[in-house]
């Protein structure tokens, strides 16, 4: 399904409800499957990502082949999750999840005396597992690659033997994703310890006594949102239900991040109203997306649309995403008439070129929920771009396309 998206002579001041948080939610349902506690999930998230996870932490008892599609979370978790679980797995995923390194996790899981084997490329899934009880210990893991290895396998430590000591041996990428880890263990009884490099989990498990959680909406999908209302003229405004002021996920950095573009963010019982106060400052925008890589492209799409020079730094974690998310935003923003300067782990514009007003434009998605959705929002100023595979959304946030509809952004199939 591709959709042409029609310029709006304006957004409609509306209240956004947004889905619950795929990071907390993913979390969550790890800690519910190893506890057996009998609390209840609310505002769960609704993506491809979330349902995957749920199907497969349901079945696996039932079903030695488990599929988690584009899922590279569930992929992480599970590894973790099985090699605890007696029984014979064999976890799998899409040809592009294939493609996505999980040997640093593997080798720290095998460490530990789990029993995990390569089907076809060593250092790739899909894997098979036999799971049984592990002792634990103490072991090291680079923290470059991605912060869900760690994570992984934090969630799982308060059910080893003999717990859990992590040392991070380099820089970590997305460090509060791993704090979200934590904290969301603490919530549930577990006794983590943070000091530098070093992470010590002790052989707890998991303890609740309320009858149900609540899921924060995600952050990540409000970022769409404040890329919209910088686009927009001064005075528009957006409110978003159920999101926290002192939230625990990275992408809450959008608050701080837009005000370069004029937008403010006010905060009441548990919702935010995004408000264009003032025009964009022009200076160069400089920053680092090493602890927030998710909202990445929606800001490099922001300051194209503005005509912002910038250079963002810290994308190394972007090239082994649902994509090679850095080379695929520098071919479609080249449709624009637009050549964005790359690295393995930079972007860089100096505005040598305004956006080309091109009615004609279709965006290729390569598989990936978030280019679509960052590059929706220049509807605001070109009119009749065109998203390929628009249902690529159904990854994290399903009812995107609606609530356009609902903000004032109409749109047709092509």
């Amino acid at each position: 399904m591709n959709l042409k998206l029609h310029k709006p002579s304006g957004i409609h001041h509306h209240s956004i409800q947004l889905p619950g948080s795929k990071s907390i939610s993913n979390r969550v349902l790890i800690i519910k499957a190893l506890s057996g506690l009998p609390f209840s999930i609310q505002n769960i998230s609704d993506s491809d990502d979330t349902s995957h996870l749920e199907k497969a932490l349901t079945n696996y008892s039932k079903t030695s082949l488990l599929d988690v599609g584009h899922a590279g979370t569930d992929m992480r978790f599970l590894t973790a999750f099985l090699s605890l679980k007696n029984g014979d797995y064999e976890l799998t995923g899409s040809e592009r999840l294939q493609q996505r390194p999980i040997r640093d996790l593997v080798d720290v899981l095998r460490t530990l005396g789990a029993d995990i084997a390569y089907k076809k490329n060593e250092g790739f899934p899909p894997l098979q597992i036999k799971g049984k009880s592990l002792q634990g210990g103490t072991v090291e893991i680079s923290g470059k690659v991605s912060s869900q290895f760690i994570s992984a396998l934090l969630l799982a430590a308060p059910y080893f033997t003999n717990g859990l000591e992590i040392t991070i041996t380099s820089e970590l990428v997305s460090r509060p994703y791993v704090n979200m880890t934590i904290e969301i263990m603490r919530e549930f009884g577990a006794a983590v310890d943070w000091k530098g490099s070093k992470i010590v989990v002790s052989p707890k498990p998991y303890a609740y006594s309320k009858p149900d959680y609540i899921i924060e909406s995600d952050w990540s999908a409000v970022s769409y949102y404040y890329s919209m209302v910088a686009l927009s003229k001064i005075g528009t405004e957006l409110t978003v239900k159920s999101l926290f002021k002192n939230s625990l996920q990275a992408d809450a950095a959008c608050e701080n991040i837009y005000k370069n573009f004029g937008v403010t963010t006010t905060f009441s019982d548990n919702e935010i109203c995004i408000s264009k106060n003032s025009d964009a400052t022009k200076a160069l925008l400089e920053l680092d997306f090493i602890e927030c890589p998710d909202i990445a492209q929606t800001v490099v799409c922001t300051c194209i649309g503005l005509q912002i020079p910038f250079c963002f730094l810290g994308l190394q974690t972007l090239k082994v995403k649902e994509t090679d998310r850095i080379l695929a935003l520098k071919n479609e923003i080249k449709k624009f008439g637009i050549d964005i300067t790359v690295s393995d782990s930079t972007i860089e514009w100096p505005v040598t070129s305004l956006m080309i007003d091109n009615s004609k434009v279709s965006i290729a998605t390569y598989h990936d929920h978030r280019m679509a959705m960052s590059f929706a929002p220049l509807c605001l100023l070109v009119d009749g771009i065109i998203i390929e595979d628009a249902k690529v959304v159904s990854k994290s946030y399903p009812l995107f396309w609606e609530h356009l509809k609902q903000i004032g952004i109409t749109y047709c199939n092509v």
